[in-house]
């Protein structure tokens, strides 16, 4: 199983992503960033309950994305019946914005999930996160029926899509 890929971002430079555990020291720091920002944006943090064994491969994988050597972001998936994936945790530090990196962060998770078996991916975001809302729409995510502990909550948008199925011959570099 390989444990890493790279990607090149629109200007050239090279992002490094790695699979950890969910508990990793490395996953740990960049998560409690994405709880700040929840914070800032919000007033608390992400109530959705996480089990750092859902993001173990097969069934899960969590993804550091690393710039020159410095941690830069993060995204991971979990298995969310039926048949498909909830993507959690995406996040670009505030230094390494707008340089595609959230894009190359998805496009990891969606190709391993893909690879993985699963057709489909949800995930939950909020309305005061304008450039999230953007992003996915502009990966093709289209609304949802809401899931969860925020099913409910008018902050809270909920997009999914259909995952591209895999020619023959290609193979799984994660959750194998």
């Amino acid at each position: 199983m390989s444990t890493s890929a790279e990607r090149v971002l629109p200007d050239g430079s090279v992002a490094r992503l790695r699979a950890v555990p969910y508990d990793d020291p490395l996953a740990r720091t960049l998560v409690e960033a994405v709880q700040q920002e929840y914070v800032a944006r919000y007033g608390g943090r992400d109530e959705a309950v996480v089990d750092p064994a859902e993001f173990r491969p097969p069934a899960g994988l969590f993804l550091v994305a690393e710039l020159d050597g410095a941690p830069a972001g993060c995204g991971a998936w979990r298995v969310h019946p039926p048949g498909g994936v909830e993507i959690k945790r995406v996040y670009v530090a505030a230094g390494f914005r707008r340089r595609g990196l959230a894009q190359a962060i998805m496009a990891e998770l969606e190709c391993s999930a893909a690879r993985a078996g699963h057709r489909s991916v949800v995930l939950n975001t909020g309305r005061r996160q304008p450039e999230a809302v953007a992003l996915y729409a502009d990966l093709g995510y289209v609304p949802v029926p809401g899931f969860g502990v925020y099913a409910c909550s008018p902050e809270a948008v909920f997009l999914g899509k259909e995952l591209a199925a895999l020619t023959h011959g290609e193979e799984s570099t994660w959750a194998s």
